[in-house]
């Protein structure tokens, strides 16, 4: 839950914050950040206790929600917290349920491989890195974005291992669905998402109640909430469960049936991933350990067979950090990996200033001890000033956090003390079939583009609709300064933003884009969208084409440069194509970059920004995806004069593929009017704005392909 949610509705008591400063005084104290709060039980009557229970709202809406619940019974003696709907969990079907096309991910997790490290220090196969992330608060979390930019659109997907969606309090729900677009954005960069179980501390609204019912047997010794997890999961598309128990007062049966109910769900799915929080202890009570010992391990392994796949350690190990090096030599004797344990790491209040024996965790020059999960780390977006913040601010601090303060791979360090992610976990890349195609969006934006044209003026964020990005932040290679390279939102290809590199540019500057694992032969194609813009120097722009990956980390590959010509300002958006003939397959690509000008040669040029808003690699000519079909208006509501809120579906069209679908308001001078888009087949329109007093609004559904061409469009008519 965000923290503004969290300060509204927690009792006042102490903070999980106070942790890392009076660790040996917390015996009874919450552990992980809360994620909620709550009161006391009462009694409610067997009625009330197994229907949907809603807070009153100001208006009906037809916005779809991300979903939560409680395991079967409510809060007892108080109401829902504001705009929250309380749901059982154990009384949930998929065909009740009206929100599951807009909640439902379509991107399957990718595969991916781990390219030859840009330094000496990252290490492949060892540590990796956890978040526990919360998007936005547990109830009235938009299914498909928002109409906003200001929003934590995470892009250093390459560095992760795992994402946790955050969140759960007492007065709204304790189970999370991830909602569909961080579900795809993560596993479009072959990152997998789990839901959240968080049995909250009793201070915080906790009732064992819900743990007994988290872990109830049937008449026949299943687990019917096991049975829903794995469920939910399936339905939803998304990877497993983050289960999280800080209820206290229970006793060893509760700890055993904790424990049978852990190895229930990972027999159930064994494809699910597990990942355990140390505070529940197999005595049934709670007892926040920062250590994997025998208090905890049976939940992670237990009589030589696997239960949880990591264990999530509580933030106290940095009271005694030699706690690390034992709970790594445990999982060892277990046979299990201490790398399969994440350190936590609360960066929720100081971000790159948290304090962290880094040694500790992955010590420079020698193998990782066990991996760090952060916790928040959407503090690169909230450390920010509320009122003035900007898409791109929030990119540049992000990419400080994951990659150091120069956001330079090859020397990733600081700011300050801060040991980034790049300093010691090589990044992976899912850039490994044809077509392939980036557009460089981010998941948000300040407008909408097509094809260089701006065909929406509203701000918005769905991160479902982000593109595959650059894994490294920002290797280049030249003899003079650095550019300046980084995500704008100032103009686009296709989306709500490009990549845009700025500077004096004295000498060529190199810039990596991607390591890959693509194919290539004589019919391989390889285009750019790229611009430079007003009052820039004309750039000269090669290609960067490389089939070898260096051997050694560190090294740069042998680049084959490939003229695409020069661009001035007056050009506008321009579009060169490669074919590529005698590569033996492309393991990496970038651009070269060079200004022109009069002040080129003394060593003054003038300054550049050139903006690349597309990179395409494909096979002779590029799909054009197949119109959707059987679109129809599912429902409808008048939010004042001249405005509609719509929901939306259709069916996927027979033929290739498509990588979203976009709707589009038909205006009467015949130009388009940007609402929305989804990776899915249904679509939540908040706002349709009638124009004129015309009779009825015609909205045009298309699919768009892997290489941003669109489909003809179908029609559906809104009548006023």
């Amino acid at each position: 839950m965000s923290e503004v949610q969290r300060r509204a509705s927690a009792p006042s008591g102490p903070g999980r914050r106070s942790l890392l400063t009076a660790a040996a005084t917390a015996a009874g104290a919450a552990a992980l950040p809360l994620a909620g709060a709550g009161s006391a039980r009462a009694a409610l009557t067997p009625a009330t206790t197994r229907a949907a229970v809603s807070a009153p709202v100001a208006e009906a809406t037809l916005q779809p929600y991300a979903s939560y619940w409680f395991p079967e019974s409510f809060p007892e003696g108080r109401e829902p917290d504001p705009g929250a709907v309380w749901r059982s969990l154990k009384d949930w079907r998929p065909q009740d349920d009206p929100d599951l096309p807009y909640n439902t991910a379509t991107v399957p997790l990718a595969e991916r491989f781990t390219p030859t490290p840009p330094n000496g220090t990252a290490r492949a196969g060892q540590g990796g890195v956890s978040a526990l992330v919360s998007f936005a608060g547990t109830a009235r979390n938009p299914a498909q974005g928002s109409p906003t930019a200001d929003y934590y659109a995470l892009t250093q997907w390459a560095y992760l291992d795992e994402l946790v969606f955050w969140g759960g309090s007492s007065g709204e729900g304790i189970i999370l669905a991830p909602n569909a677009p961080v579900v795809d954005a993560a596993h479009r960069h072959g990152v997998p998402v789990l839901g959240n179980v968080f049995l909250p501390p009793v201070a915080y609204g906790g009732d064992l109640t819900w743990t007994r019912e988290l872990v109830q047997r049937d008449a026949l010794g299943r687990f019917p909430i096991a049975d829903k997890l794995i469920q939910v999961a399936r339905t939803y598309g998304f990877d497993g469960w983050f289960l999280n128990g800080e209820t206290s007062g229970g006793d060893p049966e509760l700890g055993q049936r904790f424990a049978d109910f852990v190895a229930a769900l990972r027999r159930g799915a064994p494809d699910l991933r597990i990942t355990w929080y140390d505070a529940f202890t197999i005595d049934g009570d709670v007892a926040w350990q920062g250590a994997l010992n025998d208090r905890n391990a049976a939940f992670f392994h237990r009589d030589g067979v696997r239960q949880a796949d990591t264990v999530f350690l509580d933030f106290r190990w940095q009271a005694d950090s030699r706690r690390l090096a034992s709970s790594a030599a445990h999982a060892r004797r277990l046979g299990r990996s201490g790398h399969e344990l994440w350190a936590g790491l609360n960066v929720e209040p100081g971000g790159w200033h948290t304090r962290v024996d880094w040694d500790a965790l992955m010590p420079d020059g020698e193998d990782h001890v066990v991996s760090y999960g952060l916790y928040r780390p959407e503090w690169t977006l909230h450390s920010l000033p509320h009122a003035t913040r900007t898409p791109a601010e929030f990119h540049e601090r992000d990419d400080r956090f994951w990659s150091g303060a120069d956001t330079d791979p090859a020397a990733p360090e600081g700011p300050g003390d801060w040991r980034p992610a790049a300093r010691h976990v090589a990044d992976r890349s899912t850039v490994t079939a044809l077509p392939f195609a980036t557009a460089f969006n981010t998941g948000h934006g300040t407008a909408w583009y097509a094809a260089g044209r701006r065909t929406g003026d509203r701000e918005w964020n769905h991160l479902g609709l982000q593109d595959v990005l650059p894994a490294r932040r920002w290797p280049q290679r030249t003899d003079g300064e650095r550019a300046h390279v980084a995500f704008d939102f100032a103009d686009a290809w296709h989306g709500g933003s490009s990549l845009l590199v700025s500077g004096g540019l004295t000498c060529p500057v190199l810039l990596e884009l991607f390591r890959t694992r693509l194919p290539a032969d004589p019919g391989t194609v390889v285009e750019l969208a790229h611009r430079a813009d007003g009052g820039s120097a004309p750039v000269e722009v090669h290609l960067a084409v490389a089939d070898a990956e260096p051997r050694r980390p560190g090294r740069w590959p042998a680049y084959r440069m490939l003229r695409a010509g020069t661009v001035s300002d007056a050009d506008g958006w321009t579009v060169s194509a490669f074919r590529l003939n005698g590569l033996r397959g492309i393991r990496a690509l970038g651009v070269r970059l060079t200004a022109q000008g009069s002040g080129h040669a003394s060593g003054q040029a003038d300054g550049v920004r050139w903006r690349l808003g597309m990179l395409s690699v494909r096979h002779g000519t590029p799909d054009v995806p197949a119109a959707p079909e059987r679109a129809r208006v599912t429902d409808r509501r008048l939010r004042a004069p001249g405005t509609a809120e719509l929901r939306l579906t259709w069916r996927p069209g027979r033929g290739s593929p498509a990588r979203r679908h976009e709707v589009h308001q038909v205006l009467p001078d015949g130009e388009r009017r940007f609402l929305g888009a989804t990776g899915g087949t249904a679509l939540h329109l908040p706002e349709v704005r009638r124009s004129g007093d015309e009779a009825r609004t015609a909205l045009e559904i298309r699919a768009v392909g892997t290489s941003y061409l669109p489909s003809p469009p179908v029609r559906v008519l809104h009548d006023w």
